[in-house]
């Protein structure tokens, strides 16, 4: 039911929302997170403001690169592939096959670093992509998260 309701907002505008800030404790570990909605109405309502706290958790915990896999560095994921490619030569894995196992070792990289397809923190059975449809079902609106910093000190 959710997920209906969520294909069905997917295209709808989010100039509303809110910036959230995260200071984990001791205060050396923040995020700067900005999720867009519909409209001011739901931005000030306590489910969608849980919700943008437990994202700006989760990013704190989970350290995501980037939302999605385009946001990701291409000089990260050319480095991951030789590191991926040397790992299978190493294991003596026929080279015809190798392109295709790093290629698989790829999307499970971006699985674990981009933070719209990592596993929710709370909730390891949902990634975060399917916790935001979830929300745009319970509150009728579209979400989208646009954009986050993490901060942390001596990084």
């Amino acid at each position: 039911k959710g997920l209906a309701k969520a294909a069905k907002r997917a295209g709808r505008s989010t100039s509303e929302g809110l910036i959230f800030s995260y200071i984990h404790t001791g205060s050396k570990l923040g995020v700067l997170l900005e999720v867009n909605c519909e409209s001011d109405f739901v931005a000030k309502t306590e489910n969608f403001q849980q919700f943008v706290k437990n994202i700006a958790m989760h990013i704190a915990a989970a350290n995501p690169m980037g939302l999605n896999p385009e946001d990701i560095d291409l000089a990260v994921i050319e480095k991951e592939k030789e590191i991926f490619r040397a790992q299978m030569l190493e294991e003596g894995k026929p080279e015809n096959i190798i392109d295709k196992i790093v290629e698989g070792k790829v999307e499970k990289f971006y699985k674990e670093v981009c933070l719209m397809s990592q596993q929710y923190v709370k909730d390891p059975q949902q990634t975060i992509s399917e916790l935001v449809k979830e929300t745009i079902g319970s509150i009728g609106e579209n979400i989208q998260i646009k954009r986050f910093a993490r901060f942390q000190i001596g990084e």
